[in-house]
């Protein structure tokens, strides 16, 4: 019990989440880079990708197989490596219908990072869903949008999948779909994206690591679904491969 105390106290560290299935996972390399990555920015040192994966398959064991999985990495003491914590739930599922979001003003602090200082998430996740919604999404100054409190959002003009290019976690399922449609010859770009075009678009959906799921409204706007592209979608996501763990 000791050794949780400090991630419990201390707000300050990264983590990855991901959907393991008969012990295997889609994008296991981008998560390990991920992990990685932040790692070096927040603590110096990287993180051996190698061990993260033996920390993986010991809590799940022999028994076992599907599980979501996040693995946090944080560091109590400066002089030592940093610490890896795996902590499993049940598997987790892509919603089944259309998403509705509300509209909040707030950008994540060093939105890059899947950082675990996530109380402004979580308000205003908790808030949308007492609202009747099921997440909120982000705005910052001029209505510019963001991401939402868990997913990346992607806009559908017909020819392209764009991006929001303000700052925002470069989510895993967001990569993985990006190259999957760009082989379809669906290609991907970042644009600065405001509430007021959202209209514009044939299609708006979210990825997050439960997968990708449509977007039918946001606040009063009712917004498009184009069911053939956002098939494209789900079978450009189902298309990557699984890699064991």
């Amino acid at each position: 019990m000791d050794q949780l105390a400090y991630p419990a106290l201390v707000n300050y560290g990264h983590f990855t989440a991901m959907q393991v299935r008969d012990g295997a996972v889609r994008g296991l390399g981008l998560h390990l880079a991920r992990l990685d990555s932040a790692t070096r920015e927040l603590f110096g040192p990287g993180l051996d990708g190698g061990l993260t994966r033996e920390y993986i398959r010991h809590a799940m064991g022999t028994d076992i197989q599907d599980a979501s999985v996040r693995v946090g990495v944080f560091r109590e003491d400066r002089h030592e490596p940093p610490s890896i914590m795996v902590v499993l739930r049940p598997p987790g599922q892509q919603p089944s219908v259309p998403q509705r979001l509300i509209a909040v003003s707030y950008l994540r602090p060093v939105a890059r990072i899947k950082h675990v200082g996530t109380f402004g998430q979580i308000y205003h996740g908790e808030a949308a869903e007492r609202a009747g919604y099921d997440d909120a999404l982000l705005i910052g100054p001029g209505g510019v949008i963001s991401e939402t409190t868990i997913s990346n959002i992607g806009f559908f003009d017909g020819n392209a999948v764009i991006w929001p290019s303000e700052v925002s976690l470069e989510g895993i399922t967001m990569q993985l779909v990006s190259t999957a449609l760009a082989e379809q010859g669906i290609p991907s770009r970042r644009k600065t994206i405001r509430m007021t075009e959202m209209p514009s678009f044939k299609s708006v959906f979210l990825a997050n690591s439960l997968g990708v799921a449509p977007v039918s409204q946001v606040d009063d706007q009712i917004l498009s679904i184009d069911p053939g592209f956002i098939g494209d979608v789900v079978n450009a996501y189902e298309s990557r491969p699984w890699d064991q763990i």
